[in-house]
């Protein structure tokens, strides 16, 4: 990761795990494409375990569907790298765990991997409340590299997770 963009990420996970320990909120990430990047950015942080409860990379199709219970139908209709395999991911995330806040990713890093369709540089995440809010987001990075679009993910995904728990 960038030096300059390190500060900025460790500010927000030292954000996300204040705002989380004062709402007493456990969280559980699945990550694709960022291949564990958020949840190492988050457990790099002293008192990380007062809210990290788990993450699951599920970097291939199999492992969505044999850890996070995510829909062959799903995969074979719309690809891995799609809103709905992000939801269901999330509520794999939800069946799984006892946690509060929840962040599934997928995406095309690069280089390379993508088509017409599904460029590279396309991310879906999807963060959720337990039991509440469930919210999509599509992000189209273009073919920056493959670190770039991991990095940038990784800071949109923990500003996503910080708008979800409000001031």
């Amino acid at each position: 990761m960038a030096l300059i963009n390190m500060f900025i990420v460790n500010e927000l996970a030292k954000q996300l795990i204040n705002k989380c320990r004062a709402k007493n909120y456990k969280l559980a990430l699945a990550e694709s494409c960022t291949g564990g990047l958020i949840s190492s950015v988050i457990t790099s942080i002293p008192g990380s375990s007062d809210i990290f409860e788990c993450s699951f990379i599920t970097y291939s199709n199999i492992s969505k569907k044999k850890i996070l219970d995510v829909s062959e139908n799903n995969l074979n209709l719309y690809g891995s790298v799609s809103k709905e395999v992000v939801i269901d991911m999330i509520n794999g995330l939800r069946k799984k765990t006892n946690s509060d806040i929840f962040l599934a990713i997928s995406g095309i890093a690069g280089p390379g991997g993508g088509t017409i369709n599904k460029p590279e540089g396309l991310v879906w995440i999807s963060y959720a409340l337990k039991n509440k809010v469930l919210k999509i987001s599509k992000l189209e990075f273009g073919p920056i590299g493959r670190d770039l679009v991991r990095e940038k993910s990784t800071i949109q995904s923990l500003k996503f997770l910080l708008s979800l728990l409000g001031d």
